[in-house]
Formats: C-alpha cells, structure tokens, sequence
C-alpha cells in the first residue's frame, strides 16, 4: 500500500511516499480502507521536532531521541471497514467509520490502517451520515480537544465566553460548542476571518494584529487558548472572580462518549467542521509547508 513515511525530524521534504506491506488486523483489530486524514499542527510539530525548551527533551524521548518512533504521521481519519478480527463485535466490514490513531501507532497518512474496537489511547466510530469522509476526518481531535476543555472550563448556559484563536481547528469548534451552550462569544483572530468565526456563533470579534485583549474593561467567565499562544497571567486581567482559563497546551484526553457526542451533533446540523484547504496524498509536502506558516482556517484535509 501506499503510505507517507518519515525517517528522520525536519522540514516537509522529509515526508517521502512509499509503498509498504498493507497491514493485517489482529482479532480484536478493524481493517480501514483511508479516505480521507489531516493535516494538524500537531502533525506538523512532530514532523519537525519542534517543541518548547521545556517539552523538547521530554517529547524526544516518547516520540524518538535521535528519529521518530512513529513512522507515519496523521492523527485523524475517516474510511471503511475492509476486514475485521475474529473477536470484534463494534463493527462490521463496510462500516463507515471516522476517528484518531494512537500516539505512538501507525498514522493516517497511509491507504489503509489496523485499529483496536477498543483502546485507551484513540476512539474510533461509525462517522457522521451526513458529512462527507473529508468533513467527517476533520471532526475528531479538534472537537473532541474544544468539548474536553470547556468541560474543563465548567462552560455553563449564558456564560461570556473568549476564544484566542477562533478561526483555528480546535477554535472554530469551540465556537460552535460554546455557542451552542448559549455563551457570548468573542473570538479573537485576524479580520481576514472575522466573517467566518461570525457565522460559527461568535457575538464579538477581535483582532489581535490591533488590539490586545486582556488590555479591554469587559470580563469574562472563560477565556480558551485555543492555539497555544497566550498566557494565564493575560487571561487573569480579564477573567471574572471564579473564571476560569484553558489552553490547548493542557493535557487532553480523548473520550468514545465525545466522539458519538460530537457525531450526532454533527448529524443534527449543530457542529459542522470548517475546510480551509484540501490536497492530495502526492501534495502533501505542500499540505504541511501551508500548515506550517500558521495560517490555515479550520482544518486541512487529505483525500487518500
């Protein structure tokens, strides 16, 4: 089969297409024929290696000292169930299912992927009937990592709410998501995507290019840093007594209650991902060079 192997940490080029043995599931595996995966910013830092100071020695030694432990990157997919093992009961072949790999498995950047009916470290499910497989693979880490971290947050009905980063993966779905709560929305982004965070459910804009939020009178009940990129301390000049701050840099977990969550919200017309751009298997040094520059809307997507 076809797949995208790194072998060493560096800029796009290291991304190379080959043809490798096509895998076998276990009997508590599902064989998926891949669709469609993305192109994260997580994806992007681990093919570079680049991590904080602090996180860089750490995340060497779980993800490779001196090259990748994992192959294949991608972190999401969608697809259909080819095979199964003896013993799975979840899923049957012709499944149309979406989901996240594991950290330290084979990624998504391949055309076909074993994975367990049941892990700790990744969900998979049947994908929302509405969506397509490109939409559908878009939907898992950054929604489940927005739900997880306003349930952090404590998000409740009516609350203000700030999101830095909106136009973002992890953002765009934590407008929708905060919205959907009844929250006032201000999302923080360029004005180039100010119409786009608006029509997700955002109230309020901001444009961090000309003003800095934590300099405003207004106070919220949670501010989100939804791309890594503010601070506690900023947020704590404007969160209200009992507020409130979340960072995507917290610790996450993916939970299989939020991914049939999410799915049906999508199936309901309540949470729809944002494709800013879409590339082939063969683009995808491309693909990651357009992520890296730190300006994508949404999610990037693969078509495998």
């Amino acid at each position: 089969m076809k797949a995208v192997v790194y072998e060493k940490y560096g800029s796009p080029k290291v991304l190379k297409i080959k043809d490798i043995e096509k895998p076998k599931p276990t009997e508590d595996e599902i064989l998926v024929k891949i669709y469609s995966a993305t192109v994260t910013s997580g994806d992007v830092r681990l093919r570079s290696s680049d991590f904080p100071p602090l996180f860089w020695l750490p995340a060497r030694l779980i993800f490779g000292l001196f090259k990748p432990k994992k192959k294949i990157l991608g972190h999401e997919l969608a697809g259909v169930v080819e095979d199964v093992g003896k013993n799975v009961t979840e899923f049957k072949v012709g499944d149309s299912v979406f989901g996240t790999t594991t950290m330290l498995n084979t990624g998504s950047y391949a055309e076909y992927i074993c994975l367990p009916q049941k892990w700790k470290n990744g969900v998979v499910g049947l994908k929302p009937k509405n969506l397509t497989y490109q939409e559908s693979a878009a939907l898992p880490v950054g929604a489940m990592t927005a739900m997880y971290l306003l349930e952090k947050a404590n998000l409740t009905n009516g609350q203000i709410v700030l999101i830095y980063g909106a136009s973002g993966s992890v953002g765009s779905y934590a407008v929708q998501l905060a919205s959907q709560q009844r929250a006032k929305v201000t999302g923080v982004c360029s004005t180039a995507n100010f119409e786009m965070v608006k029509s997700l459910g955002a109230e309020n804009l901001i444009d961090y290019k000309k003003e800095d939020f934590s300099k405003r009178n207004k106070k919220f009940d949670i501010v989100f840093d939804a791309v890594g990129k503010t601070t506690k301390a900023k947020a704590k000049k404007v969160l209200k007594t009992g507020g409130n701050f979340v960072s995507v840099k917290m610790l996450t977990k993916e939970k299989i209650e939020h991914l049939k969550l999410i799915k049906n919200m999508a199936e309901e017309g309540k949470l729809k991902p944002f494709i800013d751009k879409s590339f082939n298997l063969d683009d995808i040094e491309k693909a990651h060079e357009y992520v890296e520059k730190g300006h994508k809307r949404g999610n990037v997507v693969i078509t495998i």
